[in-house]
C-alpha cells in the first residue's frame, strides 16, 4: 500500500491529482471548523466539554467530522448525499422510469445523479432547519443550559444560519465531484474517510485519557486484529465461473473466452448499518423531544431504559437482527439474478454445469443466498463492536475499532490504493518481452 503512494509520488501527473486531493481535503476540514454566522461558539465549545456523549445525533456528527454539534458551515457533513443516494436507489427499483433511465447508460446516469443532487440539497434544508431548531431551543445538546446562538428569537439568524449550512452541504457536493473528475477515486468516499478519519485520534485519545495506557494497547492490539479481519472478509468474493460460446458474426470469430461473476461476501456494504442505525435513532429522538414533560407516557420509559442507551442486550439484539434483515433487503434489490441470467444469454454465456436462462437464474439466487449469510453477521458483529466496548468498558459510543467508521475506513483506502495501482499499471505496464 505504502509502496503504491510512493510510486505514484514519483509519477509527474499522479503526483499532480494527488496532491490536488489533499487540496481539497485541507478546505473541506478548514470548512468543517468554521462556524456558522451567530453560533457562539465559547458556549458551544464549553457545552460539548461538560457532556457525555449520548446524543442520538451520533451517526450524523460520525458523517461531518464532529462539525454537527459545533454548528460549522459543513456541519450536515456528507450525509444528506448519502440518504439522497440511498433513496434514488431504491426508487430506482421502484419507479419505472427511473429504472428505464437506469438502462439509458451514461446519458441516465447523468440524469439520475442530477436527480440525486436535487433531492441532497432538499434533504440538507430539512435537516438544517431542524438543527438550527433544536439549536434554539436547546435541546441540541442534552444537559447544556447555555445559550448557543447569541440571539435566538431572530428570525433573521434562523435563516441565515440554515442557508448557510444548506450552502455548505452544495459545496461538499462540489467538492466531491472535483475529487472525482481530477483526482483519484470516488470524491464523495474520500470526503467520508477525511471526516471519519478526523474524530479516530480524538476516539483513541479518550480511551487513554479514561482509562490509562494498559487499556489503550489493549485496544489498540484490537483493533489491528479487527483492521485485518475487516480487511479479510471486504476482499473476500466468490467467483462464479462463465463460459462463452463462439460464434461466427460475417467472417470474424466472436467468443470462446472464459471469465467469472465476482460475489462479494459483502456485498451490500455499509448500508445496512445506516439503515439500522437510522431506526434505532428514531426512539432516542422520541425520548428526546418528550423530556420536558412532567407526566411522561410508560412507553416513553421503557424506550429510555431499553432502547436509548446502547448497552441494553435487547437494543444490541435489535440492532443485530436490523442489520441481518437490511442486508438481504439491500442485496436482493441491488443484484438482480434474473437481469444477469438473461443478460448471460443473449451473448452466449452459460456457468459450466448449468443450462442457461431459468436454471442460471435459481443458481444464482442460492448462491447469493448462501454467501449473503455470512457477510450479514460479519457486519452485525463488527457493527456490535462499539456498543460491546461502551458495555465493557464504558468507552465513547465512537468507539474507533468497529460499526460504521471501521467499514469506511478500511473500505475507502481498500478501493484508493486499487484505483492509484491500476493508474500505475497504465503508465508502468511492462508487459510479457523485456
Amino acid at each position: 500500500m505504502l509502496g503504491a503512494f510512493v510510486n505514484a509520488f514519483r509519477t509527474p501527473d499522479l503526483r499532480r491529482k494527488l496532491l490536488f486531493v489533499l487540496f481539497v481535503i485541507v478546505l473541506f476540514r478548514l470548512g468543517s471548523q468554521i462556524p456558522a454566522p451567530g453560533v457562539n461558539v465559547a458556549n458551544v465549545e464549553s457545552c460539548i466539554n461538560g457532556i457525555e456523549d449520548n446524543s442520538v445525533y451520533n451517526l450524523i456528527n460520525l458523517f461531518s467530522g464532529g462539525a454537527l454539534l459545533q454548528l460549522t458551515i459543513f456541519a450536515l457533513g456528507i450525509m444528506p448525499y448519502i440518504t439522497a443516494s440511498i433513496i434514488l436507489q431504491l426508487l430506482v427499483v421502484v419507479i419505472p422510469r427511473l429504472e428505464a433511465l437506469n438502462k439509458e447508460g451514461q446519458a441516465g446516469q447523468q440524469k439520475i445523479t442530477q436527480y440525486t443532487r436535487y433531492l441532497t440539497l432538499a434533504l440538507a434544508l430539512l435537516q438544517a432547519t431542524g438543527i438550527v431548531a433544536l439549536a434554539r431551543s436547546g435541546q441540541l445538546l442534552q444537559g447544556c443550559t447555555s445559550d448557543l446562538l447569541y440571539n435566538n428569537d431572530s428570525i433573521q439568524v434562523f435563516l441565515v444560519m440554515v442557508v448557510t449550512m444548506t450552502a455548505g452541504t452544495a459545496v461538499i457536493m462540489w467538492l466531491g465531484e472535483l475529487i472525482t473528475d481530477r483526482g483519484i477515486g470516488n470524491g464523495m468516499s474520500i470526503l467520508i474517510f477525511t471526516q471519519v478519519v478526523a474524530t479516530f485520534p480524538a476516539a483513541l485519545w479518550g480511551v487513554k485519557t479514561s482509562k490509562g495506557w494498559g487499556t489503550f494497547t489493549v485496544v489498540m492490539a484490537i483493533g489491528l486484529v479487527i483492521i485485518a479481519g475487516v480487511i479479510f472478509i471486504e476482499q473476500a468474493q466468490r467467483r462464479i465461473p462463465v463460459q462463452y460460446a463462439r460464434r461466427m458474426v460475417g467472417r470474424k470469430m466472436f467468443g470462446g473466452s472464459s471469465t467469472y461473476i465476482p460475489l462479494k461476501v459483502n456485498q451490500a456494504g455499509i448500508i445496512p448499518v445506516i439503515f439500522a442505525s437510522s431506526l434505532l435513532y428514531l426512539p432516542a429522538m422520541a425520548v428526546q423531544f418528550n423530556q420536558g414533560q412532567t407526566d411522561q407516557a410508560k412507553w416513553i420509559g421503557w424506550l429510555n431504559d431499553y432502547l436509548v442507551g446502547g448497552d441494553h442486550p435487547l437494543y444490541m439484539a435489535i440492532y443485530f437482527g436490523l442489520i441481518i434483515f437490511f442486508t438481504y433487503f439491500y442485496v436482493s434489490i441491488t443484484f438482480n439474478p434474473a437481469e444477469v441470467a438473461d443478460n448471460m444469454k443473449k451473448y452466449g454465456g452459460f456457468i459450466p454445469g448449468i443450462r442457461a436462462g431459468k436454471p442460471t437464474e435459481d443458481y444464482l439466487q442460492y448462491v447469493l443466498s448462501r454467501i449473503t449469510l455470512p457477510g450479514a453477521l460479519y457486519l452485525g458483529l463488527i457493527s456490535l463492536i462499539p456498543l460491546i466496548a461502551f458495555a465493557v468498558i464504558e468507552a465513547s459510543q465512537n468507539f474507533p475499532f468497529g460499526g460504521t467508521s471501521i467499514l469506511i475506513m478500511v473500505g475507502v483506502a481498500l478501493d484508493t490504493v486499487k484505483q492509484i495501482e491500476s493508474q500505475l499499471q497504465q503508465r508502468n505496464y511492462e508487459g510479457f518481452l523485456r
